[in-house]
């Protein structure tokens, strides 16, 4: 005599209470109505924020100017910067950075200028190398009227990849011949050059200084530094940016063979414990 087969747990083929749930054009609108006023919400937040941290970040800026390295260091302590900085000789140039500072579009508070200001170097004659993230009105937009807040639809509508155009500076070389983004070039796939697939990325990042010397910026170095690093500078510099431990990442030496400068130490200092109370 045979038993019966035992079901598995769940072998009951009941309706899952979650799959073909209806909403109705009237929820569908209304949900979209109560979504564009939390945007909208955000966006002024974000403008309302930005300008009252304005002057709290230029008291910073006093501060950590007497801070050797401050933000050679806050720089490669972050994950990507890192990544983007494994050449020596990047690392020895980004060492002359002594003031880094970022302008926020006042209309647009997602655009934005980065400033990197460098003290005399053997590698360029700049002092300042600047990367502008420009808002473009899109054509619709042309006629919209702001509000009494200063926002139109459009700015509601906001997309990075078509409203924001980043640009390009070219930097002075004092050797030309010997110009890291010339020594170390960003290497882009020739199908898709000048614009690269959402999920492709160009084959070889090369210098970091390819970012201010070609205005696409693929990997996001911009908004990482804008959004990411410079609002938490302080703890970037201690290292004390949780998940964001690099140490193992900057041993990394593979590319380093072709780099005749002296390597500059850029780790991060170690902050002084507390005494407990």
């Amino acid at each position: 005599m045979s038993g019966k087969k035992r079901a598995s747990p769940g072998a009951d083929e009941e309706k899952n209470p979650l799959e073909g749930v209806e909403l109705s054009d009237e929820d569908a609108k209304k949900l979209q109505d109560v979504q564009k006023q939390i945007e909208r919400v955000d966006l002024l937040i974000e403008r309302h924020s930005q300008q009252q941290l304005l002057p709290v970040y230029e008291q910073r800026r006093a501060v950590v100017k007497a801070i050797p390295k401050f933000w050679p260091v806050a720089l490669v302590n972050h994950a990507s910067i890192a990544f983007h900085t494994q050449h020596n000789v990047d690392r020895n140039a980004l060492s002359y950075l002594e003031d880094l500072w970022i302008t926020r579009d006042p209309k647009e508070p997602r655009c934005f200028v980065i400033e990197f200001y460098f003290k005399s170097n053997p590698y360029f004659n700049d002092t300042v190398l600047r990367k502008e993230y420009k808002y473009i009105v899109p054509p619709a937009a042309a006629d919209e009227q702001p509000d009494a807040d200063g926002l139109t639809p459009s700015m509601l509508t906001f997309s990075w990849e078509r409203d924001v155009e980043p640009s390009a500076t070219k930097i002075d070389w004092k050797d030309p011949e010997n110009a890291l983004t010339k020594l170390h070039p960003r290497v882009e796939d020739a199908e898709n050059w000048p614009v690269p697939t959402d999920d492709e990325l160009p084959a070889e990042a090369g210098s970091f200084f390819n970012f201010f010397e070609v205005a696409s910026d693929p990997f996001d170095i911009g908004t990482t530094i804008a959004n990411e690093i410079f609002p938490s500078a302080t703890d970037y510099f201690l290292g004390t940016i949780p998940g964001d431990d690099l140490d193992s990442e900057d041993e990394s030496d593979d590319d380093d063979d072709d780099d005749d400068a002296e390597e500059i130490d850029l780790e991060k200092p170690r902050p002084k414990k507390q005494k407990k109370e």
